[in-house]
């Protein structure tokens, strides 16, 4: 008896030794030594489920916790039970397990903090920062300070809350970043870019003391300052230094799969229609495991709108209905899944499809009745239907009590059908006023000289890309027509060559007066005689037949349609490409990164 207790004494000063010295691989042996001397020994279970949390083994580590729930009580172990099952991407089970705690620990505080953070619970999470900040004195009050600006950065992204001055000072680039997030959720782009500089300054400074760290642990540390200082370019509308910022940081190839999905989803923003080859690349980092733990519910929802438009550009019509649906099912009340689904029934041509599902929708939306009238307007005048757009207007409500429809292209469109309709009905007086109106409205667009181009023809003309150019003959006055004289008085006449005679020609015989007149026209021309062209059977080359080539063509049968286009089938098909691009344009949802995550910013305290 006495050996086995000196056994486990010297097995307990190694788990300590191996403890202090950050081995907990060798200390785990050690313990579970001692658990075969004693299984419910309460102190080396609690070691056990510790070690295996520093080894990164959070399941093992839970199911240690759930298989020994007599000895090691929710009171004993509810920290490490809801560290673990938040490690584990099972937040609302930590949440759970934390308020179930009797006793509340600094601790189990702040984790708290962090399982609110990801529940997207920002009241809740600033007033859990605030109480730790003013009754908590160790060396995490700086960790602190950071969640504390990176909840206050979310509510202003992702909220539209007005930040509150917290009096921080930014001496650390993790502040400054969350600072730089709180500024762009307000629209304040130029001073979120200075800070975002500021920050980089910082990390560079921070980082650089440590003789350990290299230039690509230092420029794997900027990327998420680096993507965010991109986001700002593409929301300024500089989108090629956006994209080579963009690039740049994938190329670097970071471990983080959240800011991996949020830089492709925002080079497929960039591309939108175009280049969707490479948007069918980028978007499967998007897919990659783990992101939905990565991002807020609006990034993901924001990257599965455009999931649904890359698979509509790419006439993947099946994915596209499915991705839209399924953002449909997720969001009753959201406008855009619907607008998706009809701009994919429009590229099918099934207009009155689309017309109905915006119907069903403003029926049992009434908050979004108007966007989805106004589309539907849009798409009768694409039908050639506008008796019915303007039907569509007067129903809309917002607009019957304005002095003035809204000046978008569905309404400049029906004041130049309704005038072009009194016209044609003799009403002049009336078509006038309409056509007043149009040129009133038509002032708010750009300018023709902001809108034309400053082409340099004679310039074009003489560039190595004209192949042929039509110059029209225009007279020479001074110097130049001098210089025109001199040279002609330089160059050498031409003799002109004398015309090439028929072969058959005889100069005694006079010839046919009528030579330049078709030959059925000709006085003397009897017609084609009958009966030469019978079957030819063996003539001509092997296979070929003597039926004529048009009796053959499909084309020229009375069944087929004519291969020209209707009058206003044009106007019709470009109609409905320009109300897609409406349509889909306003999608392209530019995804923020997210501010400085709690469990990315700050290590977790003992």
């Amino acid at each position: 008896m006495m050996a086995v207790a000196a056994g486990a004494a010297g097995l307990w000063s190694e788990v300590n030794r191996c403890g202090q010295n950050g081995d907990f691989a060798r200390a785990l042996k050690s313990v579970n030594k001692i658990l075969q001397i004693n299984k419910d020994d309460v102190t080396a279970l609690q070691c056990k489920v510790v070690c295996l949390i520093q080894n990164g083994n959070f399941k093992e580590a839970l199911g240690v916790i759930n298989t020994h729930t007599k000895v090691l009580t929710s009171d004993v172990i509810a920290f490490e039970k809801a560290y673990c099952e938040y490690r584990l991407n099972r937040i609302e089970s930590a949440l759970k397990t934390i308020q179930s705690a009797s006793q509340q620990t600094d601790k189990l505080k702040e984790l708290y903090g962090q399982v609110l953070y990801r529940l997207e619970r920002y009241d809740d999470c600033l007033a859990a920062y605030r109480d730790l900040i003013r009754n908590s004195q160790d060396e995490y009050e700086e960790e602190r300070k950071t969640n504390l600006s990176a909840v206050v950065a979310a509510q202003s992204t992702w909220e539209k809350v007005v930040p509150e001055d917290l009096g921080l000072r930014e001496a650390t680039y993790e502040l400054c970043y969350n600072s730089a997030c709180a500024l762009i959720g307000q629209g304040k782009l130029n001073e979120a870019m200075k800070k975002l500089q500021k920050a980089e300054e910082l990390c560079r400074q921070s980082l650089s003391e440590d003789s350990d760290v290299t230039e690509e642990d230092i420029e794997a540390e900027l990327a998420i300052i680096h993507g965010q200082m991109a986001y700002i370019m593409q929301l300024q509308g500089h989108t090629e230094d956006a994209l080579q910022l963009y690039n740049q940081i994938i190329k670097l190839k970071p471990t983080d799969v959240g800011l991996l999905a949020v830089i492709a989803n925002n080079i497929i923003t960039i591309n939108k229609d175009q280049n969707v080859f490479d948007s069918k690349k980028k978007v499967k980092l998007t897919n990659a495991e783990g992101v939905e733990h990565k991002l807020s519910k609006k990034q993901l929802q924001a990257i599965e709108f455009n999931k649904a438009l890359l698979a509509m550009y790419t006439n993947q019509a099946d994915q596209c209905r499915k991705l839209s649906a399924s953002l449909q099912s997720q969001s009753p009340e959201h406008l855009l899944p619907v607008l998706i689904q009809a701009a994919q029934l429009c590229r099918e041509k099934q207009h009155a499809k689309a017309i109905g599902l915006l119907q069903d929708f403003a029926e049992q939306h009434p908050a979004s009745a108007a966007e989805i009238k106004l589309t539907m307007a849009q798409l009768k005048i694409a039908q050639g239907s506008v008796t019915k757009a303007c039907m569509i207007l007067r129903s809309i409500e917002e607009l019957q009590h304005k002095p003035g429809m809204p000046k978008s292209p569905v309404h400049l469109s029906l004041i130049r059908e309704a005038a072009n309709f009194k016209l044609k009905h003799g009403r002049k007086k009336e078509a006038i006023s309409d056509l007043e109106e149009l040129w009133n409205l038509s002032k708010h667009l750009p300018s023709s000289d902001t809108m034309s181009l400053k082409v340099d023809v004679d310039a074009l003309e003489n560039s190595h890309g004209a192949t042929y150019v039509r110059k029209k003959a225009g007279k020479l006055t001074g110097d130049n027509q001098q210089k025109e004289q001199g040279q002609g008085e330089v160059k050498k006449k031409k003799k002109k060559k004398k015309g090439k005679l028929p072969k058959n020609y005889d100069p005694k015989v006079t010839p046919d007066p009528e030579r330049w007149l078709p030959m059925r026209e000709r006085s003397y021309y009897r017609g084609r005689k009958k009966g030469k062209k019978k079957d030819q059977v063996g003539k001509g080359t092997q296979g070929s037949t003597t039926t004529g080539s048009s009796e053959l063509d499909a084309s020229r049968t009375a069944s087929s349609p004519p291969t020209s286009p209707r009058p206003g089938s044009g106007a019709a098909v470009s109609t409905t490409r320009k109300l897609l691009m409406v349509l889909v344009a306003a999608l392209l949802t530019v995804v923020s990164l997210s501010s400085g995550v709690p469990a990315h910013w700050q290590s977790m305290g003992n």
